[in-house]
């Protein structure tokens, strides 16, 4: 956590589309994926790791000068005897590789981490016929549960947050799935760290009970991304609706909403399709050739 200063002014260097480029993405992540990180030369350089494979992150800094530290990020991996491999890479650094080493590394697109982004005022006011399906499911919320309430996610909302979040668990079946099981360690320790990270939040209560929660930041100048989102399965329009009081009460003065990636999974693609993105943010995987 005492980090968060230094990763900061580096993310804000630059304007980054990446929804991972955030210290709170990392800081709750860094565990699953062993996040490793140093300071050189003026560039900072993260390093990550997930079922056996090393790879690492672009370097963030000044973007004139940066063949140098690529060469030394290509000869530390050649001196551990890995392969190189540089994820989530977005577009400008190919034009930077291609300068340094032209012809010499392959950029693969890699589609199921690409970020959905929508326009915030997509997804406030729900306009059009294309998003009926939407307002049927908040409709039926607004009918069944008249005695809900919205509220920001302040720290003494926290441990029924947590709650919450164990209770999908206990549905999903967080222990047999170790992604969801490491999703809910990380999200309990967000809570845990609450002021320190500056997050942004909100939630939904039905009877007192905390029943959905949201949180987000913003990623830069005007595009917030949604970390995360959790509700209860078995409460129809919950999620629809939770999605768009957050956006109306946090965002509405920013212009993008950046609701992360799909994984590649099908149920979770087509639920982020069904908003209709404004826009991808393509992410490349580079190699050697």
């Amino acid at each position: 956590m005492a980090q968060k200063p230094l990763f900061d002014k580096y993310f804000k260097q630059q304007r980054y589309e990446n929804a991972h480029f955030n210290f709170t993405n990392l800081y709750m992540w860094r565990n699953i994926y062993s996040i490793r990180w140093t300071e050189n030369n003026g560039y900072l350089m993260i390093r990550a790791g997930y079922g056996g494979r090393q790879f690492i992150l672009q370097p963030f800094g000044p973007r004139e000068g940066m063949e140098s530290v690529l060469e030394e990020l290509v000869a530390c991996f050649a001196s551990e005897r890995l392969p190189f491999i540089m994820s989530g890479v977005e577009k400008f650094l190919i034009d930077i590789f291609e300068k340094w080493r032209p012809g010499q590394f392959n950029f693969t697109t890699d589609r199921d981490n690409f970020d959905y982004v929508y326009n915030s005022k997509d997804l406030i006011e729900l306009k059009g016929r294309k998003y009926h399906g939407k307002k049927n499911h908040i409709n039926s919320f607004l009918r069944n549960y008249p005695q809900h309430e919205y509220l920001p996610l302040t720290p003494d909302w926290a441990a029924s947050c947590i709650e919450t979040q164990l209770e999908w668990c206990r549905k999903k079946g967080c222990d047999d799935d170790p992604s969801l099981k490491g999703e809910r360690d990380a999200i309990i320790e967000v809570f845990s760290h609450w002021d320190e990270l500056g997050l942004t939040g909100g939630l939904i209560t039905i009877g007192g009970k905390v029943e959905a929660f949201t949180f987000g930041e913003q990623l830069n100048s005007d595009t917030a991304v949604i970390h995360v989102e959790k509700a209860n399965p078995d409460i129809r329009g919950v999620y629809p609706v939770i999605n768009q009081k957050f956006c109306q009460n946090a965002w509405q003065h920013l212009a993008f909403i950046n609701r992360e990636e799909d994984m590649g999974l099908e149920g979770l693609r087509k639920a982020k399709e069904s908003y209709y993105p404004a826009k991808m943010i393509e992410k490349f995987v580079v190699t050697p050739k």
